[in-house]
């Protein structure tokens, strides 16, 4: 298989069960960050940084919810109460993080519906039917503009953020987890 080949089905199907396997690794870095991570900070951003916790954990359940659950199957109904309008435009890729926690979810809300999303989208990700991972996609995916291209690009996505997140850890005086 070259970089232009598209998988077949048995060698996407089989790369789908890697990059579950992947998520849930990045998942289990990132509340173990988490968990190590006052809520009480969550909303502070270190001078000369961007963000803050939260906007991470925002982001990621905005992202999760898109990659492995919107661009699998398309937005339902029952979708405008896992994740808002709102809620979608306050943790989108351009959207600005605010320290003001007035007008945002709790550090608990923000974890709730991060773990929330995460289980429903596994649950949809593994009854996945194979044929539907060589669908095309846009942008984001990775290696492959398909499906598949966008549950691999998941984990990689996630880790970046706790990259970041593990960097607002030590620009607010925390130790490091690892």
């Amino acid at each position: 298989m070259n970089d232009n080949t598209i998988p077949d089905i048995a060698t996407a199907t089989s790369m789908l069960h890697g990059a579950i396997r992947q998520i849930e690794f990045a998942r289990q870095y990132t509340l173990e960050l988490l968990e190590a991570t006052p809520q009480d900070v969550w909303f502070d951003v270190p001078e000369g940084l961007p963000t803050n916790v939260a906007w991470q954990v925002g982001h990621l359940t905005v992202s999760q919810y898109g990659l492995l659950m919107f661009r699998m199957r398309g937005r339902r109904p029952a979708d405008l109460d896992l994740i808002p309008g709102k809620f979608r435009k306050s943790y989108s890729r351009q959207s600005v993080p605010k320290s003001d926690r007035k007008f945002q979810p709790s550090p608990d809300e923000l974890y709730e519906r991060l773990s929330q999303i995460h289980k429903l989208a596994m649950e949809e990700v593994a009854a996945i039917e194979p044929a539907i991972l060589l669908d095309p996609v846009d942008m984001p995916y990775a290696a492959f503009p398909i499906k598949l291209g966008a549950i691999m690009f998941c984990p990689m996505h996630e880790l970046i953020h706790a990259g970041q997140i593990g960097l607002l850890r030590r620009a607010l005086g925390l130790s490091p987890v690892r």
